[in-house]
Order: C-alpha cells, then sequence, then structure tokens
C-alpha cells in the first residue's frame, strides 16, 4: 500500500486538504440560515442540541463535519426536515466528491448565483412579513409579492 495515500489521509478516510468540504460548506449555511431564520442565536441553539455557541459556529463555517445523529437533532430543533440541510446544493459542491454522477446533478454549465434566502434583505422581509397578524392582508401582500414578480419577469417574443 502507497504510504503518501496514508499519511494525506485524515480520519475517516477522506483527504486533508486544509479547507472545509463543500458538501460540509453548504449544510452549515443551510443551519445558519434557518436558525437566523426563526431568530435563534448560535448559544440558544447549542444549549438546544447540548453543545457550545463555538461547536454551533465550527459547523456553520463548515470547519466541523456534522454527523447524521447531530444532524437529526439539529432538524428537529430548527424544524425542518433532515433533506432542508442539502436543498440547493451547487453541481460545484458535489463535483470534486468520489462519486460523481452527472445524470443527477444539475447543469454544470449554469452560471453561479448567490442563494438569495441567505441576503439579510430576504431575511429581514421574511421576518416582517410574518410579523403581519392578519392572514387575509398577508395572503393579498404574497399574491401582490407573486404578481409584481411575474410582472418584472421579460416577456419571450
Amino acid at each position: 500500500m502507497d504510504t503518501t495515500a496514508q499519511t494525506q489521509k485524515g480520519t475517516g478516510g477522506r483527504p486533508k486538504l486544509g479547507k472545509p468540504n463543500p458538501i460540509d460548506v453548504h449544510v452549515g449555511s443551510r443551519v445558519r440560515l434557518r436558525r437566523t431564520l426563526l431568530g435563534m442565536s448560535q448559544e440558544k441553539l447549542g444549549e438546544a442540541i447540548g453543545l457550545t455557541f463555538q461547536q454551533v459556529q465550527k459547523y456553520e463555517r463548515g470547519a466541523n463535519r456534522i454527523g447524521a445523529s447531530r444532524l437529526f437533532d439539529l432538524s428537529r430543533v430548527l424544524d425542518v426536515p433532515v433533506s432542508f440541510f442539502f436543498d440547493d446544493m451547487s453541481a460545484d459542491g458535489v463535483s470534486n466528491q468520489p462519486i460523481d454522477r452527472p445524470a443527477l446533478a444539475e447543469d454544470r454549465g449554469a452560471a453561479y448565483e448567490p442563494d438569495p434566502m441567505a441576503k439579510r434583505e430576504t431575511l429581514e422581509l421574511v421576518r416582517a412579513y410574518y410579523r403581519i397578524t392578519d392572514p387575509a392582508v398577508r395572503k393579498r401582500l404574497f399574491e401582490l409579492t407573486k404578481a409584481l414578480g411575474n410582472a418584472s419577469e421579460p416577456v419571450a417574443a
């Protein structure tokens, strides 16, 4: 067996590259997104799952990998399905992984666009929307927003 391959491997058989795995970074960013949408601090999230806020920070940066049982705990505390943490994962995030199945991946030629759900503007808009107590008003605002969004799309000639 090649000894260089052994020394380049970290725990769990994954290569040590000196930077976080893109999938771990994506999952961590989804944890941060959901936590902030709920208005929850890192400290409160840590308390809910039995960790320090520093560990939550490491998870959110992708510096530490989140195990399956911890991901399950996070999904319960953050009230989302486990699949939420993998939603909107770019093809780039999986392209350098050991198993690459292009037939299942998104179009690799698509231009990268930042996740609009990670923008502060989006978070503030969602929080303001849910502060509207009258369901009828909230629904009318929702319909208005959809109509304005559709009106701003270019019409095919």
